[in-house]
């Protein structure tokens, strides 16, 4: 008893402290606003273990290892407060206070530290422990019983009133085992009424977590035979909505088996949430830090170069440089920020070659923060079952598109996709929206309901232009066939490229000599080219480009958004087509993304020229070239076998710069003053 009481002067003692007894004298006067009565009073109460161990060693130990016996020890304490300073004169039992211990944090060590890639599933002490994982599906949030009165049916004894018989809710519990009608009194033994009046009520939701490693098996890539077992959290109550599907949390909780009989099943109460992202602090590698120097005369050839030796596994040195540029600023540029804004940069290829342009993309998507090929087996955006766990709501599982939130969603040959899921591809792409629509009746609800996800990927998609679409021409000068994609989605992608092979056979000859040589020689480098760069040595520079903060120049200001009031008055005059706000957002994204390319922090104008090149390349394409002239491929209109041919890109790119600023003046004259008007 002594013991008792010792452990409750120190929990009086770090309420006194830890400002706990001012918030629970706040939170009292909430309730005594309501003049409804109550059978529990709920009151969270922040926790921080070391201070705990500090004050009291014996406390401590209590609180991360006996988690219930701690929160009765504070629920005394707190009753005890409420009664003496007579903060809520509706509360006439210990009961009726209903404590909930939030942790700050757990001690960082391997026992409070759970693992999903190899949690056990065996019985262990009911312990607060702390886990990261990935969201994959989340139920609607419905309700549960957070308290309830139970009154005994014999009139003659204590326990037909008052509040003798509280029963509240305990991690891992079922709502049966809160609210039943087989309890017996502890007095009389006769049987318990709820009096279903003073039932409370609580919001609860399931979440299904698993480890980050689990999507690596939808990259694409041989996997290994390891496979990982996603573990259900319970949020109730505050925690509720607190978590987003495909992003990253950390949370502490207490692991509970939950009995239903004949099973039994392993789950979590969450006690705190809190948004989390893998650490990766990746440095430029050696070699690209010496091309870097070596390359400073010109602002442009470092990032030819980088995309010049790119995914020389897949496909031989001087093909598809373009396209290998273009997946790299889509990497670069892919990625949520501080402000929990997405930027994102789409990328359609026109091609008559998917297969190699598959492997490519493939082998891009493995260096992407998160990268998401769809299977044609799989959901690409959402599916419903109905909750296994007694709930009976709808349970929303996450496709291809959440799961590669803060990513890529690699789509594949878009060939292969039938009209209507074109179409919600494009709605998608269009609104960044996700609905689902959940049948009320089917799951339990009186009403039907529509719900929305925030898209935020990335996608990467092909067509074969050589499978003919079958409408009409349009005859404009440039345009090329995208196959069996509508106009309207190729609109939606921000970066529609295609790939032509400028050598025509010899391009064909190379690919099959390269792919002989690799099938034959595996891992044995082939015509290495001047710099030789690793798979992990681009990791690292996309990771590390990806964080860099830049902003625009004034000069690359005014070429962006002089280009776009030329090319949006020569385009709507002799076309008819709009060039939407959105180009300029494409423009800047492309600029942006090609300064950190670069591993610059400003936006230069030459990073503009790039943008405007393969803007205007896209815009052709889709809709016929403008008086805006450039070459079929402006941004690599040479070979890079050597030092001459990257000063004759070099050379290159200096006469379409001034073709550029020519077109603008001729276009737009003035377009520095009226920017900020448009």
């Amino acid at each position: 008893m002594a013991d008792i009481l010792s452990l409750k002067e120190s929990v009086l003692v770090y309420l006194d402290r830890s400002g706990g007894l001012k918030k629970l004298c706040e939170n009292c006067k909430h309730f005594n606003g309501t003049q409804q009565t109550e059978a529990v009073y709920r009151f969270c109460i922040g926790v921080n273990p070391a201070d705990v161990l500090e004050l009291d060693p014996v406390l401590g130990d209590c609180v991360l290892h006996d988690p219930l016996k701690a929160t009765a020890l504070f629920q005394s304490v707190c009753f005890l407060a409420i009664k003496t300073l007579s903060l809520i004169e509706k509360i006439h039992m210990e009961s009726q206070v209903n404590v909930i211990l939030k942790f700050t944090h757990l001690p960082p060590f391997p026992e409070y530290t759970l693992d999903l890639s190899s949690f056990p599933r065996l019985c262990r002490p009911l312990r607060p422990v702390s886990m990261e994982g990935l969201v994959i599906s989340m139920t609607r949030v419905t309700k549960y019983t957070q308290g309830a009165r139970f009154l005994c049916t014999d009139d003659d004894c204590p326990c037909s009133t008052g509040f003798h018989h509280i029963r509240v809710h305990a991690p891992g519990a079922t709502e049966s085992a809160t609210v039943r009608n087989d309890f017996s009194c502890m007095m009389c033994s006769s049987q318990l009424k709820e009096d279903v009046k003073f039932r409370v009520l609580g919001d609860k939701q399931l979440v299904e977590l698993i480890h980050v490693k689990a999507l690596d098996v939808l990259r694409g890539h041989e996997q290994s035979s390891m496979r990982y077992q996603s573990v259900t959290l319970f949020l109730r109550d505050e925690l509720c909505n607190s978590m987003r599907i495909g992003r990253y949390y950390r949370v502490l909780g207490i692991p509970a088996h939950v009995h239903q009989w004949p099973n039994l099943t392993w789950s979590v109460e969450a006690n705190s949430v809190q948004p989390w992202e893998p650490v990766c602090d990746c440095k430029v590698s050696a070699r690209f830090q010496e091309l870097l120097k070596g390359t400073a005369s010109s602002p442009w050839r470092f990032s030819a170069i980088v995309a010049h030796c790119f995914g020389l596994d897949v496909a031989p040195l001087g093909l598809y440089d373009t396209l290998k540029l273009s997946l790299l600023l889509s990497l670069v540029q892919t990625r949520i920020d501080e402000k929990d804004t997405f930027h994102n940069l789409d990328l359609l290829v026109v091609t008559t070659d998917t297969l190699i342009l598959d492997r490519l993309m493939t082998y891009s998507l493995s260096l992407a923060y998160r990268g998401i090929r769809h299977q044609a087996t799989g959901e690409m955006f959402a599916c419903l079952s109905r909750d296994e766990h007694g709930a009976g709501t709808a349970n929303i599982h996450a496709g291809s598109v959440l799961l590669a939130t803060g990513g890529v969603c690699l789509l594949g040959d878009l060939s292969y996709y039938r009209k209507d899921k074109l179409d919600s591809i494009k709605s998608v792409m269009e609104t960044r929206t996700l609905s689902v629509f959940i049948p009320g009746k089917k799951y339990g609800e009186d009403a039907d309901q529509q719900l929305s996800f925030p898209v935020q990927c990335s996608f990467w998609a092909a067509t074969d232009s050589s499978r003919r679409s079958g409408r009409a021409d349009c005859g404009a000068l440039g345009a090329a066939e995208m196959g069996a994609v509508p106009a309207q989605l190729a609109d939606a992608f921000g970066l529609v490229i295609e790939c032509r092979d400028r050598v025509g056979e010899q391009a064909l000859l190379a690919q099959t000599v390269h792919t002989l040589q690799h099938a034959v020689q595996s891992g044995k480098p082939h015509d290495p080219p001047c710099w030789e760069f690793s798979t992990e040595d681009y990791h690292e520079l996309v990771a590390h480009a990806q964080g860099l903060q830049v902003e625009l120049s004034p000069a690359a200001e005014k070429i962006i958004h002089g280009y776009y009031m030329a090319s949006r008055r020569v385009r709507s005059q002799g076309q008819g087509v709009n060039m939407s706000v959105a180009s300029i957002k494409l423009l800047i994204s492309l600029a942006e993304a090609h300064c950190k390319l670069c591993l610059r922090t400003q936006v230069l104008e030459q990073d503009a020229v790039i943008a405007v090149l393969l803007c205007e390349s896209s815009v052709s394409l889709k809709h016929g070239a403008s008086a805006l002239i450039i070459p079929p491929d402006p941004v690599f209109p040479c070979d890079l076998g050597d030092v001459d041919g990257l000063c004759k890109r070099d050379a290159a790119l200096d006469e379409l710069h001034q073709l550029i600023l020519r077109f603008i003046y001729t276009n737009a004259p003035g377009a520095d003053t009226y920017i900020t008007e448009e």
